[in-house]
């Protein structure tokens, strides 16, 4: 009997390990996301595509075709492929699509530079057949230059180079469709040069879709607290943090701690920090202890990009831009999510003061469609600063 038992497991085995190679080829099989240098040697069927004003619908073989376009009069003697449409003109008042790509796929890379005021130029991001955005947040704030000023920014998932190129590599996968679109409120036209950077190909069942919101309070509508995010339903991960902070007291103003409300938290939350300096990675109000000035940085994950005006110190009036991405450590929900940060800086007798500044934000998250709907963008007043 214990030989009959033998031979039967003998044979299970050996079926099994006929199967392994099969199996962990399945596996294996790379899709073309997700690249980076531990992955960039590998093979894909996924198939790389570009948007740009030289090829407005990405289609292979279609690049540099234009015979018009804002390069005509500088190629007039040179003619097609040579420059003749690297750019487009929005028109005030009106809105451009930058993309329309059917799927599957994901967003792999946005390059632009947009011209006039970064806080009137509205970039929206449509996933699948979705009527209301995924994405909708003035383009300066969306790539960390929320005060309508360049400042360099050194991170992964967003970066700032001179002298006004605005870059993303938040990977975006989608299903079915991705739509793009800048909508222009100023009554002058803008010029925009821009391209996106997509693959063509398998994308996990349990991808989520990308989320940016802006929102905005001046002055705070609760004494002391901020809403960066609330409102959110269903599963998904958040993964980033941008804050641009005017500060309407003297003195340290970032005490106040960030808070995130999961999957029914209601008066406590489960992750809470212990500073905004401290959620944004830094330390002891961001203070050179050489200078005695604020210290602006960027790194991959984190930082203080602006600090103006940058000379002064703990004034009223200063104003000041953050970012902290959730890379490697994302704040993972299954049912709802809210996002707070308190506004607090310091009386003369030692005690918290209760701010009341303006503050703005953008709220990066991951989740699967559909989204509650976004809270209505402020008008265009609103959304300006002096």
């Amino acid at each position: 009997m214990l030989q009959r038992i033998q031979q039967i497991a003998f044979v299970c085995l050996a079926a099994l390990a006929s199967q392994l190679p099969v199996a962990v080829f399945a596996q294996d099989s790379f899709d073309g996301l997700n690249t980076s240098l531990a992955n960039l040697y590998r093979t894909s069927p996924a198939q790389s595509r570009s948007i740009s004003p030289e090829n407005f619908t990405g289609e292979k073989g279609k690049a540099g075709m234009a015979t018009e376009g804002t390069g005509k009069n500088a190629a007039r003697s040179l003619g097609q492929t040579w420059k003749v449409s690297p750019s487009v003109v929005i028109k005030g008042l009106s809105t451009f699509t930058l993309a329309d790509i059917k799927g599957p796929g994901s967003i792999q890379q946005i390059w632009m530079t947009p011209t006039g005021n970064w806080r009137t130029s509205i970039l929206r991001i449509y996933w699948d057949d979705e009527k209301e955005p995924s994405v909708e947040c003035p383009v300066g704030d969306f790539f960390g230059c929320g005060w309508g000023k360049y400042c360099q920014n050194n991170s992964l998932a967003v970066c700032v180079n001179p002298g006004s190129a605005f870059n993303c590599y938040w990977q975006m996968p989608f299903h079915k469709k991705a739509r793009i679109t800048m909508e222009n409120l100023s009554g002058n036209d803008m010029v925009l040069y821009y391209q996106v950077n997509y693959v063509l190909g398998r994308v996990p069942k349990d991808a989520g879709y990308f989320h940016g919101q802006f929102h905005r309070e001046n002055p705070l509508k609760t004494k002391g607290l901020y809403t960066i995010l609330e409102g959110v339903k269903g599963a998904g991960q958040y993964v980033g943090t941008y804050l641009a902070w005017e500060v309407h007291s003297p003195g340290w103003w970032g005490e106040g701690e960030i808070k995130f409300f999961l999957d029914g938290d209601k008066e406590f939350p489960t992750i809470c920090g212990t500073g905004t300096e401290d959620y944004f990675c830094g330390s002891y109000n961001f203070e050179n202890s050489d200078t005695h000035k604020y210290q602006v940085f960027s790194t991959p994950y984190s930082g203080l990009v602006q600090a103006l005006p940058p000379e002064k110190i703990y004034e009223p009036g200063q104003r000041f831009g953050l970012y902290r991405w959730h890379i490697t450590d994302p704040i993972r929900f299954g049912k709802d999510l809210k996002v707070t940060i308190q506004a607090l800086g310091w009386q003369k007798d030692g005690r918290y003061l209760q701010e009341e500044d303006d503050i703005s934000s953008v709220a990066f998250w991951y989740q699967k469609e559909p989204h509650q709907p976004f809270p209505q963008l402020p008008g265009k007043e609103g959304l300006l600063f002096k």
